[in-house]
């Protein structure tokens, strides 16, 4: 029969089902195997041929139908996965059935009587009402589930069989060991299977219809207290599934493992479509949904009050574990993080390729969930984490992220993807090592429009954020906070900054010191505690070369500019760097919940002679503004300045003089003062003696000069580490759900259904 032709009969029986007032018995094959037996339709005609008028019609006016077409499909999976789909027919039944349920189930998810239709078992359905109740006894979604998984090891379907000749018995289900059927090379795994097209594209529909089924989520509004109970990831991250471990090894590797360049030919990717990609991306997708897990609310605090590394570290783990977060957080070998690292960098610096020879290879789209999954590695496993930092190659994972930041920080419908580099950059700032690798030298050239400058990494990372907070998006400044936060935590391990950097910092001081700024919002003179602690940890940690700020704080005689969209004195940016765009017209963005405040999402250490932290976080139950060790902490009268300012009637907020005398008194400035009593008039003199106009001879007596015992002793090094907690997990949340909504185009899986997670946009 005619592709022509199957679709027309496809599309007749999903008419039927639409007109048929009276219920269709489930034993009524003839009417069932319509949709699925004899046709070959692609999940692109399923949705042009199934309407959403259509499915909600049938689902309101003849609700048995509709139950009993998911019924049969899911018996049907369920059959396929028994037999091992040997024969052509088999695999197209598969296929088509997951095509019709990834069309159907967002609107069975969209309608709360209908929600828990899944959950609930099938008196008498599967095996046309046949005698084995107690198979029957399982709920849909577990049937579906497990049958996803079957499938998805499935010879000669979705993995190469291991078959010597078509001579002997088929492989028996039931015996098989999928852990040797796992899909590429990599963690725990060191035979990579021949690629093969049809398996890829077989295992990427059983993907989209295990993402379409994990999609609940995006049905329910965004509520704190919900933790990750999904209760399709958490049964599919369960015991009960048997292939839990090879799927969760099958997609790490899958994703970790992809080359979009390929054999290295340049624009290789024009002439051959790469069929790898759409399954790479579905693996990503899958990955860090089962990953949604609220390490927040799993971690029990030990002895010290400090809490344990991973949520498997507990003897007897609250609710049901998720082993794919077990499987992660347990991964330990060197080479395992050394391949997840290539991998993720790899991929990540793939667009920065792109902006050197244009065009010449393939441009992967799926940045923003590998940063997700990146944040989940880090998170979950702390091991990882310190590999990350271990050695530089940490800088292979931060200057991409720095590209992004730079590169979207003009487009509102990328607000997300600008909090999550910035998120994760927040929790690497926390590790001391993370400051000390920044001191390499930047070299690599990636196309930014930033100054030019030369300088390090570090040098990269502050004049990128002073491009951000200057020439960005108004919707970023919440992330002002936690921007300034990532600098004064690696300020006290920098061994020096470029003059453009320290102009930089120094215009960012001029810009939040003025009144319009200081009084627009009652936190707004935090930023300014920040970037005198800045200060006073590069004078009192790295006094050998502060030249570069003193020669700017001797420059800066100047009236003191508005926190212009302009910035300090712009160089020429860099070459082959295009300026950041706004969003296109049109663009589709989805809403996202607001992030803790700064003073939630850190929790403030000690860094102890050692170089071990202490927490410094003063217990919950006393006023935040006692217990703080250092003098003029931001975050510390946060109640107090509350109660000194005043509200008007309108609710607008009101600076009061009590409110500024209250924390003025405290800012930290001694330290530089003294810097500059010193230095100011031995430089004075110098240039009169010698007639000096060049600022060599300057540097050079000031490298050569000395302050000791004329500074205030040091403070003790403060770092603010990210601490996990519910209102990040639920950002995170609906974030990941918001990109996966977006990125699902081909087919529009969730397009035009009712989300309630977050409101889609359009910029």
């Amino acid at each position: 029969m005619g592709s022509a032709d199957s679709k027309l009969n496809f599309r007749k029986a999903v008419i039927q089902l639409t007109t048929k007032t009276q219920p269709v018995e489930a034993t009524d094959d003839a009417f069932w195997d319509q949709f699925w037996a004899d046709t070959a339709t692609t999940v692109q005609d399923v949705f042009a041929l199934v309407p959403a008028a259509e499915i909600r019609a049938v689902r309101e006016e003849s609700p048995s139908n509709l139950a009993t077409l998911c019924y049969k499909a899911v018996e049907k999976l369920v059959q396929g996965a028994e037999s091992g789909c040997h024969s052509e027919k088999e695999k197209q039944v598969v296929l088509n059935c997951s095509r019709l349920l990834t069309r159907v189930l967002p609107y069975i998810f969209e309608d709360p009587d209908w929600r828990g239709f899944f959950w609930s078992t099938v008196p008498g359905a599967g095996r046309g009402g046949g005698e084995e109740e107690d198979e029957n006894a399982r709920p849909l979604a577990e049937s579906l589930l497990l049958a996803i998984s079957d499938l998805l090891f499935c010879p000669d379907f979705t993995v190469q069989s291991h078959r010597r000749s078509a001579v002997d018995s088929a492989e028996d289900v039931h015996s098989l060991d999928s852990c040797e059927y796992i899909w590429e090379a990599g963690v725990g795994f060191a035979h990579s299977p021949q690629p093969n097209y049809i398996h890829d594209m077989n295992r990427m529909e059983l993907l989209k219809l295990l993402l379409t089924c994990f999609s609940e989520a995006m049905y329910l509004p965004p509520a704190p207290e919900s933790g990750s109970s999904n209760p399709w990831v958490q049964f599919f991250c369960s015991t009960e599934n048997r292939h839990a471990l090879p799927l969760f090894t099958s997609l790490l590797n899958t994703v970790c493992a992809y080359d979009p360049v390929g054999y290295g030919i340049p624009y290789n990717h024009l002439l051959f479509s790469d069929y790898r990609e759409p399954l790479v991306e579905e693996a990503a997708q899958v990955l860090i949904v089962t990953l949604d897990h609220d390490s927040a609310t799993s971690t029990s605090p030990t002895v010290d009050g400090t809490t344990t590394g991973t949520a498997m570290d507990d003897a007897d783990p609250p609710g049901p574990e998720n082993l794919f977060v077990n499987y992660l957080s347990r991964i330990h070998r060197e080479e395992d993080f050394q391949f997840i690292l290539k991998g993720i960098a790899r991929l990540l610096s793939n667009p920065l390729l792109q902006t050197y020879l244009p065009n010449s290879t393939k441009k992967i789209q799926f940045h923003q969930e590998l940063l997700v999954l990146f944040w989940k590695l880090c998170d979950f496993n702390k091991k990882f984490l310190f590999f990350v930092l271990k050695s530089s190659d940490v800088l292979d994972i931060l200057v991409p992220i720095l590209y992004f930041l730079n590169d979207a920080r003009a487009d509102q419908s990328r607000v997300g993807l600008m909090h999550i580099g910035v998120f994760i950059l927040l929790l690497l700032s926390g590790e001391r090592n993370f400051g000390v690798r920044l001191n390499k030298p930047y070299s690599v050239r990636v196309p930014m429009d930033i100054p030019v400058f030369t300088g390090t990494h570090a040098d990269l990372l502050i004049v990128v954020f002073h491009k951000i907070i200057t020439s960005g998006h108004q919707r970023l400044q919440p992330l002002f906070d936690c921007l300034l936060t990532i600098v004064v935590n690696v300020s006290p391990y920098l061994k020096s900054l470029s003059m453009v950097t320290a102009n930089k910092l120094l215009h960012l001081l001029e810009a939040f010191s003025t009144t319009w700024f200081l009084f627009s919002a009652a936190q707004n003179h935090h930023l300014v505690f920040f970037l005198l602690e800045v200060f006073n940890n590069i004078i009192q940690y790295q006094f050998d070369d502060p030249p570069a700020i003193h020669k700017a704080l001797q420059r800066r005689r100047r009236t003191p500019e508005p926190l212009s969209r302009t910035g300090s004195q712009e160089g020429g940016s860099m070459e082959g760097s295009r300026p950041a765009a706004p969003a296109e017209p049109g663009t589709l963005k989805t809403s996202l919940v607001a992030t803790p405040g700064i003073d939630k999402l850190t929790e403030k250490s000690q860094v102890s002679e050692d170089g071990t932290l202490r927490s410094l976080e003063p217990e919950p139950q006393q006023s935040s503004a006692e217990g703080s060790p250092a003098e003029g902490e931001p975050d510390q009268a946060w109640r107090e300045q509350r109660r000194l300012s005043s509200a008007s009637a309108s609710g607008q907020w009101i600076p009061t003089t009590d409110w500024i005398l209250s924390w003025k008194s405290k800012l930290p400035l001694q330290t530089i003062m003294r810097l500059l009593q010193v230095l100011v008039p031995q430089v004075e003199k110098i240039c009169i003696d010698k007639g000096l106009t060049d600022e060599s001879e300057i540097l050079r007596f000031l490298q050569h000069g000395t302050l000791v015992g004329l500074l205030p002793v040091p403070h003790p090094i403060l770092i603010r580490k990210y601490q996990a907690n519910s209102g990040t997990a639920m950002w995170f949340r609906t974030y990941m759900w918001g990109v996966i909504y977006l990125r699902n185009v081909d087919p529009p899986i969730w397009y035009d259904t009712d989300v309630k997670l977050f409101e889609i946009q359009r910029v």
